[in-house]
């Protein structure tokens, strides 16, 4: 068990990284963040910011050195520089299950050779490949394997000379191509599993998504047990159990059929679960604190239903001609059961978040209509 005030080791600062710095600060220890962007929003707040690449050997012994513990914010940090640090310090989760996540081809395998449940697929490593192809992946969506995210990297395509012209845009980059299935809803699982593999699964998130972005998540009940949400838990913790992980885990699922199928694993806390900040005993980035360093998980449960909003960098472009302009959010404070929260980056642009919105209430129904009513005060339209 690593007690405070010992000093935690980040990679990567961003929101998510800087969610851990808060909560870390909150229970007593000191963050140093490696992230190689000078304005990083989670390294202005930490005790230190190592502004250099990731794998800088430097600043990687620089942390072997002074942390107790070191962990992740995001799954692109290279698993290698995540094995050189597990040489010296403990690193939760372990490099092995941050690399099944970062790469799709591997994700997808690990599914498949695990038994859970996921859409068909396929890896592309050629155009042959596209070729060769089963027809049941058409339509489908073509993923890059590496560094794709937020619909980034993704393209449709209904014919086999689509996948090609979407390969050869990708600079044949390794591709997965899914077959594309009709959706009833998406939702996710965050999770935290400790060393012992004690696992505290946070209540379900029904998910939202404009233009492969997550838009809102819903959480209409304090603790359901319905089917769907009883085998989302159970699919999430065996994939924990599974990579015998320890921190926060995100797991994203489609709805088809009545069927869920494993959609995305994230080896960090994940964006439909900022709504524990506020609706939960315990937030998913304290979670991740506790499990970095060995303490009793907290108490997931929810004492609210929630919305949580995202808001991203296109409120402050609402006339189209370039000039950023801040948005009035005396709308959103004039909402009484409303948390806002804004993240300080530098730079707001199009399609980037830039902070979230949580909506909470007894009432599930009510909560959802304030929320969406508070969406569309701030400017956020429906399209």
């Amino acid at each position: 068990m690593i007690q405070p005030p010992a000093t935690l080791g980040l990679l990567g600062g961003g929101q998510l990284g800087r969610y851990f710095v808060i909560a870390a600060h909150e229970l007593g220890y000191r963050v140093i963040v490696l992230d190689p962007d000078a304005h990083s929003i989670a390294g202005r707040i930490a005790d230190e910011h190592l502004a250099a690449p990731y794998d800088d050997q430097e600043a990687l012994n620089h942390l072997a050195k002074h942390c107790s513990a070191v962990t992740t914010e995001f799954e692109s940090v290279p698993a290698q520089v995540m094995a050189y640090l597990a040489r010296f310090v403990s690193v939760r989760p372990s490099p092995e299950a941050v690399s099944i996540c970062q790469n799709r081809s591997t994700e997808k395998a690990f599914l498949k050779a695990n038994g859970f449940p996921h859409a068909p697929f396929a890896e592309i490593h050629s155009e042959a490949a596209i070729d060769n192809a089963a027809a049941e992946l058409f339509p489908g969506i073509l993923k890059v394997a590496r560094f794709g995210y937020d619909g980034k990297g993704q393209a449709r395509v209904a014919r086999r000379d689509e996948a090609l012209a979407a390969f050869r845009r990708f600079s044949s980059e390794p591709c997965v191509l899914e077959s594309e299935l009709p959706l009833e809803c998406e939702v996710s699982v965050v999770l935290a599993r400790d060393e012992n593999g004690t696992t505290e699964s946070f209540p379900m998130a029904w998910n939202h998504h404009r233009h492969g972005i997550l838009d809102h998540s819903f959480i209409p009940k304090q603790n359901g047990s319905g089917p769907l949400r009883v085998r989302a838990r159970e699919i999430a913790e065996g994939i924990a159990s599974k990579m015998a992980y320890v921190g926060t885990l995100g797991v994203e699922f489609f709805v088809t059929g009545g069927k869920l199928l494993v959609n995305e694993i994230a080896p960090r806390p994940h964006n439909s679960g900022h709504y524990t900040l506020d609706a939960c005993v315990t937030s998913q980035y304290e979670q991740q604190v506790r499990a970095l360093c060995g303490l009793p998980l907290g108490d997931p449960s929810a004492h609210s239903a929630a919305l949580m909003v995202n808001l991203l960098g296109d409120l402050w472009y609402p006339d189209g001609t370039g000039l950023a302009r801040e948005p009035d959010w005396q709308k959103l404070h004039a909402v009484s059961t409303l948390k806002l929260h804004l993240y300080g980056k530098h730079h707001a642009r199009p399609g980037r978040k830039m902070g979230h919105f949580t909506v909470l209430g007894d009432d599930p129904e009510k909560v959802r209509v304030k929320a969406m009513e508070a969406r569309e005060a701030i400017g956020i339209m429906e399209q």
